[in-house]
């Protein structure tokens, strides 16, 4: 009797010792499986986000010279036309992060800075130049400067950078929904991202 017990407890100790071994290569591999899905969309947003803007704006250019104890003067100017594209961009390739299987947590350790690309399309009317100062190569270049210099002005106080940030945002929501579905955390800073208006602090 004692050794059918012993038979029937040991039976029973394998039976569940093997449940016990197969649910957690279960949980390992669906821990497995959720790790990959989260990096491959961790890949899928690392793509360029682009926001576009165009910009028209009139310049006047005007340089003037003194010769012979200032008696003389030659005076060069022109009338500047100015079509601009510009472009704020994330490269979402360049995301810092890091997942931590144990505690279920995909930790985001920094987003790349904005870049702002301005390409400007300039055209210049109204040419005038006198014998002793003419256009050089080198007036074309200060007027290319202050041209980028008043549109990357004038695009700053524009929406194109807080419409580029709201991309930037759809985009980290794809990582917000995902992670919460599978009931992992999305953390940034040592902040846990809760909810989708929380990831406004990733800016």
């Amino acid at each position: 009797m004692r050794k059918i017990l012993l038979g029937i407890a040991i039976a029973l100790v394998l039976v569940f010792g093997l449940r016990y071994c197969e649910h957690r290569s279960d949980e390992r591999e669906q821990l497995t499986a959720n790790t990959a899905l989260i990096e491959k969309q961790l890949k899928n947003v690392g793509k360029l986000i682009v926001t576009e803007g165009s910009y028209a704006q009139v310049f006047s250019y005007e340089d003037s010279k003194k010769f012979y104890f200032d008696v003389f003067s030659a005076t060069k100017k022109a009338l500047v036309v100015v079509n601009a594209e510009a472009t704020i961009s994330y490269d979402l390739s360049k995301i810092t992060s890091e997942i931590l299987e144990e505690s279920k947590t995909v930790r985001i350790i920094s987003i790349p800075e904005p870049e702002l690309k301005i390409n400007p399309n300039i055209e210049y009317y109204d040419v005038t130049q006198e014998y002793f100062n003419q256009f050089e190569a080198k007036d074309y270049n200060i007027i290319k400067k202050r041209v980028e210099a008043s549109l990357k002005k004038k695009i700053e106080a524009s929406d194109l950078r807080h419409n580029a940030e709201n991309r930037l945002i759809s985009e980290l929501q794809k990582i917000y929904v995902l992670t919460s579905s599978m009931g992992w955390t999305l953390e940034y800073n040592s902040t846990i991202i809760e909810e989708v208006e929380s990831l406004d602090i990733l800016l």
